[in-house]
């Protein structure tokens, strides 16, 4: 991202914001509510154009190429973007015909295993609580194999099962050149599953540390 910026009317959003994550990387991205963190995300997710700046995302210009981007990215919002009257299965089904994902069935349970929902397959979306339903959400994010995750608090509403396996797939380099970009509240957890971390404060990058965690085996050029 080069010199983004983004207001809602009047007032100020993001305020020219720069910022490189490489690739394979997981980079956490805090701040207090309002700092624009979510603003952020939707503009990498192309949920929404900036009013200036530029931003590249795999080498493609986001307000040209947005249909191959969103080919390679995976993201979870607030928003579950489930269907409420299919079953959770119908709605994986779904996603992976809209991504052209082959042998849906196997996939699907796949996903689903990962955040322990096969058993949970066949109920209605809409039946479900807040928190199952995030769990479906992080499955249909995977499904297609992102290159990219996006997550804006992924956490938010999960119990401490949902949240485990949640950072298991945050943290699996079983694919290394998967990039992760995650926004958080919670700075403990920034820490322990980012390489690197961005704070915004005001619309601005008040704050960035691009030391890689030597935790996850990593070295400065990605090794």
């Amino acid at each position: 991202m080069r010199g983004v910026t983004k207001s809602f009317g009047r007032t100020p959003v993001l305020r020219g914001i720069d910022l490189d994550v490489p690739n394979g990387q997981i980079l956490s991205l805090v701040g207090v509510n309002g700092s624009g963190k979510t603003t952020l995300l939707k503009i990498l997710a192309t949920l929404s154009k900036p009013d200036s700046g530029q931003v590249l995302i795999g080498g493609f210009n986001a307000d040209k190429y947005g249909d191959r981007i969103r080919a390679r990215i995976g993201v979870v919002t607030h928003d579950p973007l489930l269907y409420d009257d299919l079953t959770g299965r119908e709605n994986l089904r779904f996603f992976c015909r809209m991504f052209g994902v082959g042998r849906a069935e196997e996939r699907l349970e796949w996903a689903a295993g990962l955040m322990g929902m096969t058993a949970r397959l066949d109920q209605r979306v809409g039946a479900l609580s807040h928190g199952m339903k995030k769990r479906f959400s992080i499955a249909r994010a995977l499904l297609h194999s992102p290159q990219i995750l996006l997550m804006d608090e992924p956490e938010s509403g999960l119990d401490q099962e949902a949240v485990a396996l949640l950072d298991a797939v945050i943290s699996d380099r079983s694919e290394p050149r998967r990039t992760v970009i995650m926004t958080t509240h919670n700075f403990e957890r920034a820490v322990e599953l980012g390489d690197a971390l961005a704070s915004l404060e005001g619309g601005r990058v008040a704050y960035s540390e691009n030391t890689i965690n030597t935790r996850h085996g990593r070295t400065e050029d990605g090794q």
